[in-house]
């Protein structure tokens, strides 16, 4: 059976990727690991100053059996991934699948985070992944800092429907309009189904990263 690994920051995203997995394969089997130290180091100090706990937990998730790992958080994900490459574990970020679509959805981009941290990782990655494609793209940035207290509480309705309230608000007075909105954190995904009404594509990274990932660890005509 093919095994992917999950190297979480929070316990919420457990739920909600072991779901997304079974939906997707019901013949992967998912490994979850959680560290919450991660995300909290990597905010105080950064995220190089985990670099030796994230070679760690890399290690133990392929030690259990694990062909690859994904990687939740999207602060320690650009990381992870240089981390992997060094130790020999494959490693995708969540956000890595999300920013290929987006880039590939159009131009304008609404780039909505919770924390300045995930923005500003995952900036870098919308740029390179549409210079990959031979695009350029224009990124307006939606902040909904207030939100992010609710999500650390483990107030998860709240916090969704507060990032909604500020996507939409801010998105519709936005001239010209934006092409597609970008949910920057796998923590957003609650927010997504209450954003229908945009008439936008609206990406969130957990169910893409999903859909990678099982496309690299099942052979390809199963």
């Amino acid at each position: 059976m093919a095994t992917v690994g999950f190297l979480h920051t929070a316990h919420a995203h457990v739920r909600t990727f072991r779901d997304l997995l079974h939906q997707r394969d019901e013949t992967v089997a998912g490994l979850h690991l959680v560290d919450t130290g991660l995300l909290a180091a990597a905010r105080a100090r950064g995220a190089a100053s985990v670099r030796d706990a994230l070679a760690d937990r890399l290690r133990r998730l392929v030690a259990e059996g694990a062909e690859l790992v994904l990687t939740t958080c999207s602060e320690t994900g650009p990381e992870a991934e240089r981390v992997g490459a060094e130790v020999g574990v494959r490693v995708l970020r969540v956000d890595r699948p999300m920013a290929e679509a987006a880039v590939l959805a159009g131009r304008r981009i609404a780039l909505v985070s919770s924390l300045d941290d995930a923005a500003a990782a995952l900036r870098p990655l919308l740029h390179e992944s549409a210079a990959a494609t031979g695009r350029e793209v224009q990124l307006v940035e939606v902040r909904c800092l207030d939100a992010w207290p609710s999500f650390e509480s483990g107030d998860l309705e709240t916090y969704s429907a507060s990032v909604a309230d500020t996507v939409r608000r801010e998105v519709r007075a936005l001239r010209p309009p934006v092409d597609v909105v970008v949910l920057a954190q796998a923590s957003m995904i609650g927010a997504a189904p209450l954003l229908r009404d945009l008439d936008l594509p609206v990406l969130t990274s957990p169910r893409l990263a999903v859909e990678a990932v099982v496309e690299m660890v099942v052979p390809i005509g199963r």
